[in-house]
């Protein structure tokens, strides 16, 4: 079954209603399949199944998963591949628009609003990108701003050039990605202007797009200015001191005519908000037990959409043991999550934020600051039950750790921490 076979009046009810068609939700559809569940909507606004993943042209996707390095395209093709040689129903083209806490999931589609009752819900919605207005940068607004996404998709979906003189705001990965992209394509990557004092990007893409192509990342660095009527002219930027103020007469005014922004991803949860789920406001996503189950029961997330992901690798995986938990959910096996997992000195976030202590758990976090032999220990009361050393432990970077349940005494949080 495919699109076109699918009619969307057709679907009142399903076991599970998946709602996103990116690499989350299509591991997750698999997974489910491939553990009995056979009752499954997978539900995608665009047009086609895949999520960011078509517009990702280059290779580094695959190594952890299938153990070889594939194109995004390539990599969304295998669970793709999967998904129609198991006969998932999906219905593209499709825009849910409510989640309920009953599992209700309303949708709008082209022969009209779509409604279906489900008896789990997972939402693989992925994450969208921090836009201008979100920095709140001052000056005129001119063509030639935008995303490191939009960029992404102009040329590599609409075979379109932004621009010619690029200034490239944020050392986030798509950003980098897209600077050696402009390069190749001829453009002027002029530099790449990170407020931080240390880039946010993996050091893999600093290196391959970046060093190897000569250009310039100047760090403790941002806008302040934009300038142009009809078309970016110049931006002017300035450097900043180890509080984020801007050091005075640091300013420079560059030349350009697009300047793309890199700046950060954003869980699209307002679905999740408007089941009643509650965020985590480290993660700016759902606080999820080790089932991947929210506050709202019946209500799952996983990928992008709960936390921001280094590596698509982790996302399929994830989506994978989530499948595992709503299975378990299914058949009335899932114990209660009781413990309480919490951030401890140097560490960003953690998932999942609540555990059972009845499973193995794979805790995933990401560390404040960067740290050369960093000790990872997770504490429950006074007990030691888990330690991991990470060599070169940076933010930019998830880091994942197991937690047997064997270790876990019955009551009592846990707190996941560096040691100094």
């Amino acid at each position: 079954m495919g699109e076109k076979e699918n009619k969307a009046g057709a679907f009142q009810k399903a076991s599970v209603v998946i709602v996103g068609g990116g690499p989350a939700g299509l591991a997750a559809a698999v997974k489910l399949y491939d553990e009995g569940i056979r009752d499954i909507l997978i539900l995608e606004r665009e047009n086609q199944l895949g999520g960011i993943l078509k517009q990702c042209i280059h290779d580094g996707f695959g190594l952890t998963r299938f153990g070889e390095t594939l194109s995004g395209p390539e990599y969304a093709a295998r669970f793709v591949k999967k998904v129609r040689e198991r006969q998932i129903p999906y219905i593209t083209d499709t825009t849910v628009v409510q989640v309920t806490a009953d599992h209700k999931v309303y949708a709008a589609h082209a022969s009209g609003l779509l409604c279906i009752q489900a008896r789990a819900v997972i939402l693989t919605m992925g994450c969208r990108e921090r836009t201008r207005g979100a920095l709140a940068i001052p000056g005129t607004r001119p063509a030639g701003v935008l995303t490191a996404g939009v960029a992404q998709a102009y040329i590599n979906l609409q075979n379109r050039m932004p621009g010619k003189e690029i200034v490239i705001l944020g050392s986030g990965d798509i950003g980098l990605i897209m600077a050696r992209r402009l390069t190749l394509e001829g453009a002027h990557v002029k530099g790449v202007y990170e407020i931080n004092p240390i880039p946010s990007g993996l050091p893999r893409n600093i290196e391959q797009c970046l060093r190897d192509y000569d250009i310039p990342l100047h760090l403790s660095h941002t806008v302040s200015d934009i300038k142009g009527r009809d078309r970016l002219e110049s931006v002017v930027i300035f450097r900043v001191d180890d509080h984020m103020q801007p050091i005075a007469g640091t300013e420079e005014e560059i030349p350009c005519d697009t300047l793309i922004l890199s700046v950060g991803l954003i869980p699209e949860n307002e679905l999740t908000l408007g089941a009643g789920a509650e965020l985590d406001p480290h993660t700016s996503g759902a606080y999820v037990d080790d089932a991947f189950q929210t506050t709202v029961p019946g209500l799952f997330a996983a990928g992008n959409v709960l936390h921001v992901h280094d590596l698509v690798d982790f996302v399929s995986m994830e989506a994978e043991l989530m499948a595992e938990g709503v299975k378990r959910y299914l058949d009335g096996k899932l114990p209660p999550a009781g413990l309480k997992v919490c951030c401890g000195s140097n560490i960003g976030h953690i998932v999942p934020q609540r555990i059972s202590g009845k499973t193995d758990v794979k805790l995933s976090f990401r560390v404040r600051a960067p740290k050369r032999n960093a000790h990872v220990v997770v504490r429950q009361g006074d007990k030691v039950v888990a330690r991991k050393v990470i060599p070169n432990a940076l933010p930019a970077n998830m880091v994942e750790m197991n937690l047997p349940a064997a270790s876990l005494a019955a009551t009592g949080d846990l707190e996941v921490s560096i040691d100094e």
